[in-house]
Order: C-alpha cells, then sequence, then structure tokens
C-alpha cells in the first residue's frame, strides 16, 4: 500500500486550528500543486458535527476562491476536524491562515442562508445536511481559538 503523509503524522502533537503545507508536488511540465491542512479542531479532542461542517465545505469552496489565487478544491477530512486545500503554486501558510481566517469571520459574522450555495436538491448531493447556524457556531470558536500559521506550536495570524 501507498504510504499517505497524513497517516504519519502525530496527531497528538499538533496544535489546532492551524495551516500546516502538507507538499508541494512538481508536474512534468513545472507546475506545482500544494496540498495544505487546514485544521479547525484538535484531533481527537473534538468534530464538527456533518451539518455544519458541510455548510463550511460549501462557503470554503467559493471564499478562498475569492481571497486566494489558484485555488483548486477544499475538501473536508472525514474525522471532520478540518479540510484539505488544495491550489496551484505555492502560497505560505501564513497567507492561506489569513485567507482562512477572513472567510471563518465572513461566516461568522456576516452570512446568510441565501449566500450558502449549493443547498439545493440540484446542486447538492445531500442537500438536506445543512446548518447555517452551526456553521456561524464552530466558525467563532475555531476564531476565539486563534489560527496558528505553524501545527506545532501557537503562531496566530
Amino acid at each position: 500500500m501507498a504510504k499517505v503523509e497524513s497517516f504519519t503524522l502525530d496527531h497528538t502533537k499538533v496544535l489546532a486550528p492551524y495551516v500546516r503545507l502538507i507538499t508541494e508536488e512538481t508536474g512534468q511540465k513545472g507546475d506545482v500543486i500544494s496540498n495544505y491542512d487546514l485544521r479547525l479542531v484538535q484531533p481527537n479532542a473534538d468534530s464538527i458535527p456533518t451539518a455544519g461542517l458541510h455548510t463550511i465545505e460549501h462557503l470554503l469552496a467559493s471564499l478562498l476562491r475569492d481571497r486566494l489565487t489558484g485555488v483548486i478544491d477544499c475538501s473536508p477530512f472525514g474525522c471532520r476536524t478540518g479540510f484539505h486545500l488544495i491550489t496551484w503554486g505555492k502560497h505560505s501558510t501564513t497567507e492561506v491562515a489569513q485567507a482562512l481566517k477572513s472567510s471563518l469571520e465572513e461566516i461568522a459574522y456576516k452570512t446568510e442562508w441565501k449566500d450558502v450555495p449549493g443547498t439545493d436538491i440540484y446542486s447538492c448531493g445531500n442537500y438536506k445536511d445543512h446548518s447555517l447556524f452551526s456553521a456561524k457556531e464552530w466558525s467563532k470558536k475555531i476564531l476565539s481559538d486563534g489560527i496558528s500559521d505553524q501545527p506545532f506550536e501557537r503562531s496566530l495570524v
């Protein structure tokens, strides 16, 4: 079996919330793709309920694209503690953490239901499993904990 980096990470040593660069891969034509760990809650200590995480996912899909160039995808971890962010090119973890912080501030304090994309039967594969209330409350909690641009020490942005 191929080795998966996230399964080699010691989840007892990280200090969430944080942004961590997982890897930068260079393709055959020189294009760089970066993979980031956007860890919102402490692994094995907490997890975001699916409806709230689902709504955060839909919002981050747009909000991070508004704040960072080259966003390819932002997908939740199955453990419900955060997201993978995949981008073309390179961004510093500080830049990504600032974009994440700004996005969560928008979710927590400005977003209304009408602003959440992809919440009907035509545009979402599980459209009944959303909660803006939960997304807002979790965003506020994450912001109050502070977002670090380092996974093993608190270096808040």
